[in-house]
């Protein structure tokens, strides 16, 4: 269906790494998570920000990434890796998925996770999706809304909207 990697971007906590792995096996794709093998490589995430900054950890997430589009595969990426410029150009080679939310859901699927930029919680999150909307819509081949939607109704959603790219290229 695809013969481009498949890009999934959006806020934290949208899903992306769960609609992912479940999309990749839909394709019979393989699937990266990029904030997975960053902290394989490199460590916890909220270290690295703590030690080196975010500035460090968007160039170690757009390193990650640019290697990784050379294959078909599903990625999840980060939610703020379309804030560098050479990783938002390096997507023009992959077919960019963008899976907006009305953030309704979010509160509960951040709880308990280490998230450096968001210390205030939901209000941290809000003002952080507001201020990237504008660079995944820019970078989105496929927008997808979450906001009521299923894993399986999310997925129907991509594949279809693969479908007519695929159409119509």
């Amino acid at each position: 269906m695809t013969n481009k990697p498949v890009v999934l971007v959006g806020p934290m906590g949208v899903g992306k790494t769960t609609v992912g792995k479940k999309l990749a096996k839909r394709l019979d794709l393989p699937f990266v998570d990029t904030d997975a093998v960053i902290t394989k490589s490199h460590g916890e995430i909220s270290l690295i920000f703590a030690e080196r900054g975010e500035a460090a950890f968007r160039e170690i997430e757009s390193d990650t990434l640019v290697p990784l589009l050379a294959e078909p595969s599903v990625i999840s990426t980060g939610g703020g890796a379309v804030l560098h410029e050479r990783t938002r150009e390096a997507l023009a080679m992959a077919t960019v998925v963008y899976l907006s939310t009305d953030g309704k859901h979010i509160a509960s699927r951040l709880r308990g996770g280490n998230r450096p930029l968001i210390k205030n919680g939901i209000t941290d999150w809000r003002q952080i999706y507001n201020s990237r909307k504008p660079l995944y819509e820019q970078v989105a081949d496929i927008t997808v809304d979450t906001s009521n939607s299923s894993l399986v109704q999310t997925i129907e959603a991509i594949v279809e909207g693969l479908k007519r790219r695929n159409a119509n290229a």
